[in-house]
């Protein structure tokens, strides 16, 4: 308990950066399947370079931390990625601002504000089988859970169940953006890479954020 609102930034952005790492052969495995199979490895590319300079990223409120972090991601992933992953860390980081302990509504906030730029930067909503079907119904009981009570931690495994339900269930979809959308039908026949990879990364926050607390 006790942890400043900083604290709870690094923690979410670190799990994130680390997830990329981790999972780069199994995100370019799923994103073959329909995509060019690079996913894996343009999220590890920029979050690797998060990760190296990590130490010396500029600390003074949880917003300048989420807005450089966005710069960096930004300028080291590949493709329609990079744009679309930065855009959301810097739109979060521009509602949280200078705030030292966001409250939950803050949080949700600067979510759905990630959610609206990466919606404008990739041009894609609901429905078009793209990271936005797991990040949305994600934060949508995210913010269910926190207004009938639930701590963050519960409202944290909630938001995950929900992104790994609503990632899974992309495959059935047809896609209408990106490299997917090029074979069709055949679409259908698999996952959308960038929703696992949300719903890998809501998982290990969860996991992150119960063995921080």
């Amino acid at each position: 308990m006790g942890h400043s609102g900083m604290q709870n930034t690094e923690l979410v952005v670190k799990t994130i950066a680390q997830t990329a790492m981790d999972n780069e052969k199994y995100f370019c495995e799923l994103d073959a399947a329909a995509g060019d199979g690079d996913f894996g490895y343009s999220l590890a590319r920029g979050f690797g370079k998060l990760l190296e300079d990590w130490d010396n990223m500029e600390r003074s409120d949880p917003g300048t931390f989420l807005k450089k972090s966005g710069m960096t991601i930004t300028s080291r992933i590949g493709g329609t990625s990079g744009p679309i992953w930065g855009t959301g860390f810097l739109k979060a980081g521009m509602v949280l601002g200078d705030k030292e302990n966001p409250t939950p509504d803050d949080v949700v906030a600067a979510l759905r504000s990630a959610i609206d730029g990466i919606k404008q930067r990739g041009n894609a909503d609901v429905g078009d089988k793209t990271l936005l079907d797991a990040l949305v119904p994600a934060v949508d009981r995210l913010e269910e859970s926190l207004k009938n009570g639930s701590d963050p931690s519960d409202a944290l495994e909630a938001a995950a169940k929900q992104a790994r339900e609503s990632a899974e269930a992309t495959k059935g979809m047809v896609a209408q953006r990106g490299r997917a959308s090029y074979t069709g039908d055949r679409s259908r026949e698999s996952v959308d890479a960038g929703a696992i990879g949300v719903a890998v990364m809501a998982e290990q926050i969860s996991k992150a954020w119960k063995e921080a607390h």
